[in-house]
């Protein structure tokens, strides 16, 4: 187990505090990330190893899957439930159908497990101690590594100015700070210096975790619903289901607007809606937030060019400073081979590289995320934050008391015959920058 000691960094929501041989501390936002090829775990600070351990993932016919997971649970002693009552000590679940880091007496430098990830059992003692429910784990087939990126559409801490007369007459969200195992409410009631200065409105919470993907069948269904309520055609609380009312309701549309009155939810019909309402054309993509594994947050926006696939794609915000209104953000691209009906359902025709160097930037130059949106995301931005980006939404995994995961399928080069360096996907971009 190797550990390299840093200073200066301070712990906040769902952070990684590791503890070295030697007795010092590392302590901030730090990225757990499992290579399957080198049969490797890497804990990053920013873009910098500061501790490295072998693992064993799972063996041929038990894989262990890849992807962007969270710590969904944590029990010291735990026996699975699968497998003949087998010790798994220090256990951290990844997901609710049976992945987990824990410890091992058997960790070869080569696939052995039924699909978990086994660890040493110094070091699975250790990280146990260090992590928190909500903790990332990126696992990759090959091995990955975080770089700093500094894009426009990244979130930033928002900065609040007063004004009005007092500052407790301002509309301040209450800080939580945590003392303990309770939460104390703190209310501001100094009164409005003489020099107005920016003031911040600073929470100790939970990070949040954004998901930004395409807009699925339920979430369309949501807006063409709401539409047509406000046109006149009552199709009931909008719920995201093609029920009798609702075929009651566009077939109403229909019949008015001269169309085929056959209740069904098509591509022409939702256009037909949204233009009668004024609205445009229909959003393509949504963004939600989740904080302790309860939503938060869910939203349309916009994806330009969505016949590009976005890729997949996770970052995480470390050095989060509210009274600069600044945040480093660290991004690793990971592989994802779609398949074949998921491509041809949301309609995309050139494939994600994520070995492209520029795959990031090129995706995040295509989100178009309505200001209001932005504020309201910005003001609840902490140390920790992190953003995944996917095609394929809420995946079987994500669910309730879970964080945004995201499962990816290993890419088989020979299938894939159009990525995202290709002509149709050149064009201008925005200032970008990555830094190694």
């Amino acid at each position: 187990m190797k550990f390299r000691l840093a200073t200066g960094m301070s712990i906040l929501g769902l952070m990684l505090s590791c503890t070295s041989a030697l007795g010092g501390t590392l302590e901030g936002p730090l990225q757990i990330v499992v290579s399957k090829d080198l049969q490797e775990l890497k804990i990053y600070d920013g873009g910098v190893v500061v501790a490295t351990s072998r693992v064993s993932t799972g063996k041929a016919g038990h894989s262990t899957p890849t992807g962007i997971f969270s710590i969904l649970e944590k029990k010291r002693t735990h026996f699975s439930n699968i497998y003949d009552s087998a010790p798994m000590p220090f256990m951290q679940r990844l997901t609710w159908s049976g992945i987990a880091l824990h410890a091992s007496n058997s960790v070869p430098s080569y696939p052995a497990s039924h699909g978990c990830v086994r660890l040493p059992n110094d070091f699975a003692k250790t990280l146990f101690s260090a992590t928190r429910r909500g903790g990332h784990v990126l696992i990759s087939d090959r091995e990955v590594a975080p770089q700093r990126v500094v894009h426009a559409a990244l979130f930033k801490p928002s900065i609040v100015v007063p004004d009005t007369p007092l500052l407790s007459d301002a509309g301040l969200r209450p800080a939580l700070i945590e003392a303990g195992d309770k939460s104390v409410e703190v209310a501001m009631t100094e009164p409005k210096p003489s020099v107005i200065e920016p003031v911040v409105v600073k929470t100790e919470q939970d990070p949040i975790r954004i998901l930004i993907t395409r807009r699925g069948e339920r979430e369309a269904l949501l807006d063409l619903q709401t539409l047509l309520n406000t046109l006149g055609y009552d199709a009931g609380v909008p719920d995201g289901r093609h029920g009798k009312q609702t075929i009651t309701a566009i077939r109403a549309f229909q019949l008015a607007e001269g169309l085929k009155e056959d209740g069904m939810v098509t591509a022409d019909l939702v256009a037909a809606v949204y233009a009668k309402a004024g609205k445009g054309a229909p959003p393509n993509g949504q963004i939600l937030v989740r904080q302790k594994f309860k939503p938060l947050v869910e939203e349309a926006i916009t994806i330009r060019e969505p016949e590009i696939a976005l890729g997949t794609h996770f970052l995480l915000a470390r050095a989060v400073d509210a009274d600069k209104g600044t945040a480093e953000w660290y991004g690793v691209s990971m592989d994802n081979q779609l398949p074949q009906s998921t491509l041809k359902r949301l309609g995309i025709t050139t494939e994600a590289d994520a070995s492209a160097p520029d795959a990031l930037a090129r995706t995040l130059d295509r989100l178009d995320i309505p200001e209001d949106m932005r504020n309201r995301i910005s003001g609840l931005m902490s140390e920790g934050a992190s953003l995944s980006i996917s095609d394929t939404g809420l995946g079987p995994e994500t669910g309730d008391g879970t964080d945004f995961i995201t499962v990816t399928r290993k890419v088989q080069k020979a299938d894939v015959s159009v990525t995202q360096g290709s002509k149709k996907s050149k064009k201008k971009k925005k200032s970008v920058t990555v830094i190694n």
